[in-house]
């Protein structure tokens, strides 16, 4: 009796861990990863996002939260050659007084350690910087450009109240053409005033453009007067437009580097005289007619005021630029501008 009782006792036991104890099996097949989690699935997507430059659209190694900066540089032939415009991701070059061009070199993407010489502000200069929301620097104003900055239309920098501290006199030039600064000290005059120095860019529109009917330009001369030292001359290398004035290369007088850019965007807007110094105003509102050159091609366009920002459009329909550097040349009549 207890033999069989024994033996009952053992045929139970095989068969419970034999059959309703079994391991149960695994979903996941024996060479198969398990499924990612929510963390692993975010991590793996940050690895693989591509950071780009807001106003260039170039590769950047991470998030570029660099403020956009505004500087106003000199472009009197005794400023010439200027310092750190081949670092400018936007530069617009815009008439002052008379027959002379000043530049509103706009920084994000590189930071140079001189900048000049730098010039006094504009009530329309201004406005530009806006578009950007950058910091404006400058040295001197303009009545209407005082107004302007000390209602806090845009925060701003001005040699007047920094010079020999934030800014530097160059001994080799004579005033006042002679007025530097570097981005440094940009970043110091901010710290000093309370200005934000880091914030998000809002980015240009980079995209590639059907070009079937563009019409080929390799060479653009753009003439603010009759005077040589105000002639303007692109020449397109296959890659970028190389930038010459006056008949000279238009180079960094540190480094000797030429200004080489992917875009040169020539916008029409109404200027007018508004007082016996020959100071102007320009119409940056209303849009009008311009050209676009880009791979060697020239398109007829129009341009608007999106947000403080002058852009291309074609048969109302926004265009995009090459990825890289973009100079905008604002001219009275677009007959100023050849090409071929």
């Amino acid at each position: 009796m207890l033999r069989r009782l024994l033996f009952g006792l053992i045929i139970m036991t095989v068969f419970m861990f034999g059959t309703g104890c079994q391991r149960p099996q695994s979903n996941v097949e024996e060479n198969e990863s398990p499924p990612k989690t929510v963390e692993q699935r975010n991590e793996q997507k940050t690895e693989e996002t591509t950071w780009t430059f807001p106003l260039t659209g170039m590769p950047a190694k991470e998030k570029a939260m660099q403020r956009a900066v505004a500087v106003m540089i000199n472009n009197y032939p005794a400023a010439r050659p200027q310092s750190g415009l081949h670092k400018a991701d936007i530069v617009y070059e815009v008439l002052a007084e008379g027959d002379i061009t000043r530049f509103l070199a706009i920084y994000q993407s590189e930071q140079p350690d001189m900048i000049g010489p730098v010039r006094s502000a504009r009530d329309y200069f201004i406005q530009l910087s806006n578009g950007f929301h950058a910091l404006y620097v400058c040295h001197g104003w303009s009545p209407e450009a005082q107004k302007l900055l000390k209602s806090g239309a845009a925060d701003y920098v001005n040699g007047l109240f920094y010079d020999g501290t934030l800014f530097w006199r160059d001994r080799t030039r004579k005033a006042p053409h002679n007025s530097y600064i570097s981005f440094e000290n940009i970043k110091k005059g901010a710290e000093k005033n309370g200005y934000a120095f880091e914030e998000e860019v809002k980015p240009l529109p980079f995209f590639t453009n059907d070009l079937t009917n563009a019409v080929k330009a390799t060479n653009i001369d753009v003439v603010y007067s009759k005077r040589s030292y105000a002639h303007v001359h692109y020449a397109y290398d296959g890659t970028k437009y190389v930038r010459s004035s006056g008949g000279k290369p238009t180079v960094d007088r540190e480094t000797n580097t030429p200004i080489a850019v992917e875009n040169v965007f020539v916008i029409e807007a109404t200027h007018q005289i508004i007082d016996d110094y020959g100071r102007r105003d320009i119409d940056f509102t209303s849009g009008g007619k311009g050209y676009l050159f880009q791979e060697g091609t020239m398109q007829e366009v129009e341009w608007k005021n999106i947000d403080g920002r002058l852009l291309p459009y074609k048969d109302g329909v926004p265009l995009g630029f090459t990825r890289g550097k973009t100079w905008i040349q604002v001219v009275p009549n677009l007959e100023q501008v050849q090409y071929e």
